[in-house]
């Protein structure tokens, strides 16, 4: 009986003393200012341009370029609805005027975007948006409209320039499409569904894209393909870097629907830049014509002419009245380069001679038999 309450005091007084010791071990953590649960302190994570990382704010991108896209409305006057009609309908061919009724014909109209080019008035759009029309309405950012004149539109290259009687525009700030990088930020700028000044952000998904939807004279395809949203509607808008500056023109989208399912497709600005000078000069495009047929190099070519193979394009065959044919280019040839700038596609080469001049002259570079040889070329205009 002594022995079990022996043990119990020493028990009782164990836990005293091991409580004491809590006790003043907390009285002296709490005296020192350490919190028993740390809080979790949550930063937000900021990332700085050029240090790997941008923060994704594109509204600065966005007040520069607005003001500078415009809407377009394109009509037909009656009277070339009425002409149009006479070309299309066969009965006309048979029955002559007394076959229709001239107030039962509808013109024809449609609407798109277009880019203020200078301050004066020049505006950047799509051939197809006007190509059908003779009368043209041009609505600003800030609400105003004017009445504008074609001043020139090339199918091959689906550009085309309006003007409208105004100064003092929010031109805007061109861009460099050949510093253009894939995975980089842009947005579209423009009036899908009429839905006047719409941006939607993606990425640049590749470049120098050959889609072939241009359908007339001799094309150049040489798109900068992105993700952002682009409809019915955007074609002639803006494609902005997120400085704001123009970098492209939207043109295309791929898509089953007829409306926007995943990748979209701008005529680079450094090639529309070309082509709307020379509208404006000339009221035409003056084309360069290298005067070659080519085909992208691969494994099964390189074999065929027994080299190594080698990026660039092949030299399938020339017109002889050709700019490359009179300067030393032969058949079977592989472009590699043009003024020391390589090529590793038809498109890349297509787009960097038509945005040469007429009267230039370029360095190519060839492969030939293996070897590698510069040839100097006098680029000509396709009338000479």
């Amino acid at each position: 009986m002594n022995k079990f309450w022996s043990t119990l005091l020493a028990g009782a007084a164990g836990g005293l003393v091991t409580f004491g010791a809590m006790h003043w071990t907390q009285r002296d953590t709490q005296s020192k200012g350490v919190e028993q649960e740390p809080k979790v302190i949550s930063r937000p994570v900021r990332f700085e341009e050029g240090s790997g990382g941008m923060a994704f704010d594109f509204t600065r991108a966005a007040e520069r370029s607005m003001p500078a896209v415009v809407h377009i409305k394109a009509s037909e006057s009656q009277q070339t609805a009425i002409e149009r009609y006479k070309r299309t309908n066969p009965f006309h061919f048979f029955f002559g005027d007394s076959f229709f009724f001239e107030d039962e014909i509808r013109p024809r109209s449609g609407t798109g975007s277009g880019v203020i080019y200078t301050s004066d008035g020049y505006i950047l759009t799509n051939n197809h948006v006007i190509e059908f029309a003779d009368e043209y309405t041009v609505t600003l950012h800030d609400g105003r409209e004017f009445k504008a004149r074609l001043v020139g539109a090339d199918a091959s290259t689906d550009m085309a320039v309006l003007k409208i009687d105004a100064t003092n525009l929010p031109a805007i700030e061109i861009g460099n499409s050949d510093a253009v990088r894939v995975g980089e930020w842009v947005l579209a700028v423009g009036n899908p569904f009429d839905l006047t000044s719409t941006v939607t952000a993606g990425i640049v998904s590749a470049k120098s894209r050959d889609i072939n939807i241009i359908r007339r004279g001799a094309p150049i395809e040489s798109f900068i393909q992105t993700d952002a949203a682009v409809n019915p509607g955007n074609s002639g808008g803006a494609l902005v870097d997120v400085q704001g500056r123009l970098v492209g023109i939207n043109t295309a989208i791929a898509s089953p629907t007829g409306t926007f399912a995943g990748y979209s497709f701008a005529i680079p600005v450094n090639l529309a830049r070309r082509i709307a000078d020379d509208l404006i000069k000339y009221g035409k495009y003056r084309r360069p014509y290298l005067g070659v047929d080519i085909a992208p190099m691969d494994n099964q070519i390189a074999n065929y002419l027994g080299i190594p193979f080698v990026q660039g394009v092949w030299v399938r065959n020339l017109d002889p009245k050709g700019s490359a044919a009179r300067s030393g280019v032969r058949p079977n040839d592989v472009i590699t380069k043009v003024n020391n700038r390589p090529i590793s596609s038809v498109p890349e080469l297509q787009e960097i001679i038509a945005r040469s001049k007429a009267g230039e002259t370029i360095t190519l570079t060839i492969v030939r038999e293996g070897r590698e040889k510069t040839l100097n070329v006098q680029l000509l205009s396709r009338g000479d």
